[in-house]
């Protein structure tokens, strides 16, 4: 299998359960880290079997020069069929390279809250054995749309767009890969993000409540959606 490339944006947000998923499978990557400055974003397509783009600090609509070519990347391969899994800034990156679009929230969406498929979603053999509704960790700025030719297949309260599909591409808002020490450091980090009178925003106890469990709960279906991506790379 030809190796899938992953762009991680953020030292605080690293693939995590990703890479563990990916080495239980057996199946070769290329981790790219954008956050240390030798680093450039790999334009060939050549020998890649799918591209990742993960989360992080930032806006699409004032991209970085990093986000700019990750945009003309992400282009490229979908002229190309090439399959893309886009998580929360990755999705944005998809969504506003593709044709969808991106602006800022009314208000942040932190912490865990429960996102829920629409029928559409029955419709994709990723989403297969999902239950209807599950919590999953948040943390993001921006809302996003479908862009032509897809739709949404997800939604929460504070959100109206969770997860598209486009093609052999797919979009996730939400996290199912961040650990506890991922999660747990970013509330450190950036805690000022959890200050304000949102229903959308858990503060830091909340968070760490229960937060091993929830960890789990949201690997348990990363086995399910993300290996099946992962999978299909390969059919």
């Amino acid at each position: 299998m030809k190796p899938i490339r992953i762009f991680s944006h953020a030292i605080c947000e690293p693939p995590e359960y990703l890479v563990t998923l990916l080495e239980r499978l057996q199946y070769p990557y290329q981790l790219v880290c954008l956050y240390e400055n030798r680093q450039q974003v790999p334009m060939d397509l050549d020998g890649i079997s799918g591209l990742v783009f993960m989360g992080g600090p930032g806006d699409v609509n004032e991209p970085t020069d990093w986000m700019q070519q990750e945009m003309q990347l992400i282009q490229q391969a979908h002229a190309n069929n090439i399959p893309i899994l886009g998580i929360c800034l990755g999705a944005q990156l998809l969504s506003k390279a593709i044709g969808g679009k991106v602006w800022q929230a009314d208000s942040l969406e932190v912490g865990w809250h429960t996102v829920e498929l629409l029928p559409a979603a029955r419709l994709q053999s990723w989403f297969d054995d999902l239950p209807a509704s599950f919590t999953v960790f948040q943390w993001h700025a921006h809302n996003f749309s479908p862009p032509p030719g897809s739709e949404t297949l997800a939604f929460s309260e504070c959100t109206p767009c969770q997860a598209y599909v486009a093609g052999k591409s797919l979009a996730l808002q939400f996290h199912l890969e961040m650990s506890v020490d991922v999660i747990s450091t970013l509330t450190e980090k950036y805690g000022s993000d959890l200050i304000g009178e949102s229903p959308c925003v858990q503060n830091r106890a909340e968070i760490l409540r229960g937060i091993g469990v929830k960890c789990e709960q949201n690997f348990a279906i990363a086995d399910k959606l993300l290996a099946r991506w992962f999978e299909s790379l390969v059919i």
